[in-house]
């Protein structure tokens, strides 16, 4: 599937993740993701870890010492406020460019993915989709805001057969 963007998705597999995780599965439905919303230059990283790693991440940044399936932590850009560093042009293009990382816990999405009776290659490109909608300031804390998060979920997922995905409803 070609995309017109240019995307630098780097996969990182924990030592804990099995080599059978299918990372150009996941890099597709990260630029799918970003062609769908327009964004034509970007990098990010992609980390499968444990649920132990992911419970941590979230204890530290959250407050919630749970596992989780996928987090998001966009990058600091320029126009935030952030402190003023001289840097040369190619490395601030470089950072510009670095929406953030997605940290999924292969475990719980593996349960997850039995729970729901789907693949793990749809579990995780569900979760680098939500994860990347993320990144690019996406929300579900209001119920407008998850049905619009939702749908484009489910727009991307369909051109991998699994549009179905982004609709189910996670038990609270």
């Amino acid at each position: 599937m070609p995309y017109d963007i240019d995307i630098d998705i780097d996969i990182d597999l924990d030592a804990s993740v099995p080599a059978e995780i299918d990372s150009a599965a996941i890099q597709a439905a990260v630029a799918a993701t970003l062609q769908q919303e327009g964004i034509g230059t970007a990098a990010l990283t992609v980390a499968i870890t444990s649920d132990e790693a992911v419970q941590a991440l979230n204890r530290d940044f959250r407050g919630i010492d749970a596992p989780t399936d996928v987090l998001s932590f966009a990058a600091c850009h320029e126009d935030e406020d952030t402190p003023d560093l001289v840097l040369p042009p190619e490395i601030a293009a470089e950072l510009e460019s670095y929406l953030g990382d997605l940290v999924i816990a292969l475990p719980y999405s593996a349960r997850q993915a039995l729970h729901f009776g789907n693949s793990i290659t749809a579990e995780l490109q569900l979760l680098a989709v939500h994860g990347t909608l993320h990144l690019l300031g996406y929300d579900h804390e209001e119920q407008a805001d998850e049905e619009a998060m939702w749908a484009i979920q489910e727009q991307i997922l369909a051109q991998f057969g699994h549009g179905a995905l982004a609709r189910r409803v996670y038990e609270v």
